[in-house]
């Protein structure tokens, strides 16, 4: 696989991204969206376009059946100024992995926390044994000076 298919998707999602950011699409259940990546096949026949909205389920919901609604538009729009012999096929899907990387990191500052907070209860204990130590009964330490 050569480096075609990856100028080809970089090609249609600058070409998505301008015309979502420009308002040319008017479906109202299109909301705020982020072309995260395209990758297209290696016979230029189907490009998969990953996105991320706001939202919730709901939203994310209405958002797909927006930009499901809206593929041919984009297709031809993406054919008009692309010069590609034959213009790929158009998938949306969502893109799971931003939300996954957000729990990753979630995790990783529930983690760091954790680590703060044990580190703090064992400068407390630390300084709770530091108390001067005695010999014996009855008998305190005494440093000597060997000078």
């Amino acid at each position: 696989m050569g480096f075609r298919p990856d100028r080809v998707a970089d090609q249609i999602r600058q070409e998505l991204s301008e015309l979502l950011t420009r308002g040319a699409v008017h479906d109202p259940g299109i909301g705020f969206i982020t072309l995260t990546r395209v990758k297209v096949s290696p016979d230029l026949q189907l490009a998969r376009v990953y996105y991320t909205s706001l939202g919730d389920d709901a939203a994310r919901r209405e958002t797909a059946k927006a930009l499901q609604r809206a593929t041919g538009f984009f297709r031809r729009r993406v054919g008009d100024r692309l010069q590609l012999r034959r213009v790929p096929e158009i998938e949306f899907h969502f893109d799971e992995s931003v939300g996954h990387q957000d729990r990753v990191e979630q995790i990783i500052r529930e983690l760091h926390e954790e680590e703060e907070q044990r580190k703090a209860l064992q400068t407390v204990d630390t300084a709770d044994t530091d108390t001067p130590a005695q010999d014996a009964p009855g008998r305190a330490h005494r440093d000597v000076d060997t000078d």
